[in-house]
């Protein structure tokens, strides 16, 4: 690619862009009512829920408790634990919940007595942790192993002590808002330059079509990363959300993913001829999937297997994680690395296959 042939279309755009006003203020203004919309609303079904045990006592009637939860049907024993693993496997989401029992379990019940019983909670999700918290309690509570001790439950809830909300909305809306606006923008600015007929100047040039692309590609990124850092800033301020990890970590994946939004809508104008059709098309391909199957709303590990398939061709699932990792649980690049390489692939094969797509059309 020439770099002076993408400068030359990033001019041109910056210039057509800074004469449009009413967009870019949509472009900055719709982010914000979809912040505010969907900040202070959402109800979930949960089972299959991965647990892991630390059974420190080893006896029968620990681990008629431990099995306990596997036999309500709501739970799946996945893991047994140790100090040493406990805190990784919850960070790594390897397990939704942790069943410590203590020393002297059997014995403090055999003589009538309380015995307490820590369960610890992912709360990255609140709505999620909630639930399992309620199955937690229920289930303890009505085990007696021939007894009548009372057991008592010291729930603990990491990463989202509160169990509010708007601490896993905030993170998750990040990813919904940069799918649902910037390939839209950039899908309608390329189609009406099919509908004015423009874009004949474009065929006519020596521009290559990765040139073209590229520089339609970078402005509208540009706006859309900008898009990201207000709605970010305003976001975790305003519904005051913790963020407990690094940053620079979280704005440099969402710069990968922002540009990968734009791709797509770059893909998207190369399929259609009219805006109606590139809105439309837009729309079933960024924004519904993003707030279904990305894991924002219905948690993407409690859908069937088929549709977590489904769920895993949307880049919106993998920043999601990303946001929500690093914002909750403080996680590092060590943690989230996998995902944002796979933010990285998708961008480049949709790049590609616009480019490829638009010299198509060309031809």
């Amino acid at each position: 690619m020439n770099a002076r042939g993408i400068i030359a279309v990033l001019k041109k755009e910056t210039i057509e862009l800074s004469r449009d006003p009413v967009t870019i203020a949509v472009a900055l203004l719709m982010p914000l009512i979809m912040l505010f919309l969907f900040g202070y609303a959402v109800s979930l079904d949960v089972k299959d829920i991965r647990y892991g045990v630390w059974d420190l006592d080893r006896t029968t009637a620990s681990r008629e408790l431990a099995d306990s939860f596997a036999r309500s049907g709501y739970f799946i024993r996945t893991a047994d634990l140790d100090k040493s693993n406990i805190e990784p496997m919850l960070l790594q989401g390897t397990v939704r919940a942790a069943v410590v029992i203590p020393n002297g379990f059997e014995s403090r019940m055999t003589h009538g007595e309380a015995v307490p019983v820590q369960v610890l909670v992912d709360g990255t999700y609140s709505n999620v942790a909630q639930i399992i918290v309620g199955y937690a309690d229920a289930i303890i509570a009505s085990f007696r192993n021939g007894t009548v001790a009372r057991i008592e439950p010291e729930v603990r809830v990491w990463y989202n002590p509160s169990l509010r909300s708007a601490n896993y909305v905030i993170p998750g809306l990040l990813g919904v808002i940069m799918m649902a606006f910037p390939p839209l923008l950039t899908a309608l600015a390329i189609v009406r330059e099919k509908e004015s007929r423009s874009i004949e100047q474009i065929f006519a040039s020596p521009l290559t079509s990765a040139e073209f692309l590229a520089g339609k590609l970078i402005p509208y990124g540009a706006i859309a990363f900008v898009e990201f850092l207000m709605v970010m800033a305003i976001g975790f301020l305003w519904f005051e959300v913790p963020f407990r990890g690094n940053i620079v970590l979280l704005t440099g994946a969402a710069l990968v993913y922002v540009f990968t939004t734009v791709g797509l809508g770059l893909f998207v104008s190369t399929i259609v001829r009219t805006q109606v059709a590139a809105m439309l098309l837009a729309l079933v391909v960024t924004l519904m999937p993003s707030a279904l199957f990305s894991g924002f709303i219905f948690p993407v590990f409690t859908m069937p297997y088929a549709l977590q398939l489904y769920a895993s061709s949307f880049p919106a699932r993998y920043f999601i994680d990303v946001a929500r990792d690093v914002t909750l649980r403080g996680a590092g690049l060590r943690d989230v690395w996998a995902n944002i390489v796979l933010i990285v692939i998708y961008s480049a094969v949709v790049f590609a296959a616009a480019v490829w797509r638009f010299r198509k059309k060309v031809a």
